[in-house]
């Protein structure tokens, strides 16, 4: 009874890492193209988590990718060919570094822009609020007036 208590837990522990467990998904037969296939991989862009390369992505896409550069590569396509053929079929978004022309320029400068921006934005406003302080100081009415309402505003309960 003791056993077939122990033995059903361990079944019932265990049945949820077994759900997830799949097979190994095929490697190439040729190491030299699998090696370069990764390197090129690394460089390439993954449509579908857009923020990983297709080397890293487990997603079908990706594996279908890499799979069809292998292919591509099994067939005497170079490096360039296989990078020119995914361009040509998913845009310099594949690219993982798009390279630097007019339709990027958004892309590899805006950030800086942005700062840049920013930074002179800030210094304005600073600039603007030293004026306003440096402004010449209060008459005595006004000095007056500005100490009648701070004395009211502290007998008043906050």
């Amino acid at each position: 009874m003791r056993r077939r208590l122990l033995a059903w837990s361990l079944v019932v522990l265990t049945a949820p890492f077994a759900a997830g467990a799949r097979e190994a998904p095929p490697v190439g037969q040729d190491p030299v193209i699998e090696q370069r296939m990764m390197a090129l991989a690394e460089e390439l862009r993954c449509l579908v988590c857009q923020n990983q390369t297709l080397a890293d992505s487990h997603a079908d896409l990706a594996v279908d990718l890499r799979q069809e550069i292998r292919e591509l590569m099994q067939k005497g396509q170079s490096d360039e060919q296989v990078k020119r053929y995914l361009v040509a079929r998913y845009g310099d978004f594949v690219l993982y570094r798009p390279p630097l022309k007019s339709s990027t320029w958004l892309l590899w400068f805006g950030p800086a822009v942005l700062l840049v921006g920013g930074l002179a934005t800030l210094y304005l406003v600073l600039l603007r609020r030293r004026r306003l302080l440096a402004a010449e100081p209060l008459n005595e009415d006004q000095e007056k007036r500005a100490l009648a309402l701070l004395s009211e505003d502290e007998g008043q309960p906050s």
